[in-house]
């Protein structure tokens, strides 16, 4: 049976599994299916799900997420992947390695064929790397607590097995990339749409300082934070919306609180609170959407709002 996103949708609505893991599971569909659509170039709601769309690959989907959320890591990092080469049998025929809707997919994202005939990656593994891995790098210096393998059906020359570690890196701190470069001839609604788009290409923070430039222009000064894996990908992002032909780079050490986040259960409803800690402090903040939500329903202030939770911002 082909099952379209809407009936995806339909399916995993009527789950009993929480809607932010609901959410989940339905973002990494619509990346599949919108690789689908550019590969047959049908509109994402023409697209039929062939394999992805078995119930066993809903499932497989689902449970991933489901015990993403269960952990609920600081941060995903993933090996640069190996996608294999040759061909592969599959419902359209026999197709290229990567499989289109996969090299869709990965776009932005360091491949390697590897030495091994055979599809090593398909769209569904893709899409749940492309979603939730937030860096794709070598493994960095962390202390290992639990590790997690599964292995696959097929037989090749070298283990067919995908392996997750779960660990702490020592005291929060981390190597990133800061790009910048000056700006004079854009407007205001173009310049925020670039943020908007350098942000969705995964960068770390992006913010603008206004500078006087040369024959005393104003200007602007964009800059924006990311993790060197993801370097190429910021860069096309800045050269494509943006009107400026160089961009400088520096390399920053970044030192972070660990972050967690709490649902309390309020009279109000549930409100997030996150909480900050490391380097001798500690503190608590309540997600100002919630607060928000609040404040629109009564009618109230934010700070009212905070009051009303039983909690106030510190």
């Amino acid at each position: 049976m082909h099952r379209n996103l809407t009936d995806i949708t339909a399916i995993v609505s009527g789950l009993d599994i929480p809607e932010s893991v609901q959410a989940d599971v339905l973002r990494v569909y619509r990346l599949i299916a919108e690789a689908e659509s550019h590969a047959h170039n049908r509109p994402v709601e023409e697209v039929h799900f062939h394999e992805v769309g078995s119930m066993d690959a809903v499932a497989d989907i689902t449970a991933f997420c489901l015990i993403l959320s269960e952990l609920a890591p600081e941060k995903v990092l993933a090996s640069p992947v190996r996608i294999g080469f040759g061909d592969v049998h599959c419902a359209h025929g026999i197709l290229p390695v990567p499989a289109p809707a996969t090299a869709w997919i990965l776009r932005g994202v360091p491949v390697y064929a590897g030495n091994i005939r055979g599809e090593l990656c398909t769209p569904t593994g893709a899409a749940i790397l492309k979603c939730f891995a937030q860096d794709f790098c070598t493994l960095p210096q962390m202390q290992i607590e639990k590790i997690g393998m599964g292995c696959g059906k097929k037989d090749f020359e070298q283990a067919n097995c995908v392996r997750a570690m779960l660990g702490e890196t020592p005291d929060s701190q981390e190597t990133i990339l800061e790009l910048s470069c000056n700006l004079d001839d854009m407007t205001p609604e173009a310049l925020g749409f670039a943020m908007e788009e350098i942000l969705a290409a995964g960068a770390v923070d992006v913010y603008t300082i206004p500078v006087t430039m040369k024959k005393g222009r104003p200007g602007f000064l964009l800059t924006c934070m990311c993790r060197e894996g993801l370097r190429d990908r910021i860069l096309r992002t800045i050269f494509l919306h943006t009107t400026t032909i160089g961009v400088r780079e520096k390399i920053c050490n970044r030192y972070t609180m660990k972050r967690e986040i709490e649902t309390l259960q309020t009279a109000e409803g549930e409100i997030r609170c996150k909480t900050s800690s490391g380097w001798g402090t500690r503190r608590t903040k309540l997600e100002y959407e919630d607060l928000a939500r609040i404040a629109r329903e009564k009618g109230i202030s934010l700070f009212e709002a905070a009051s009303l939770a039983g909690q106030t911002k510190t």
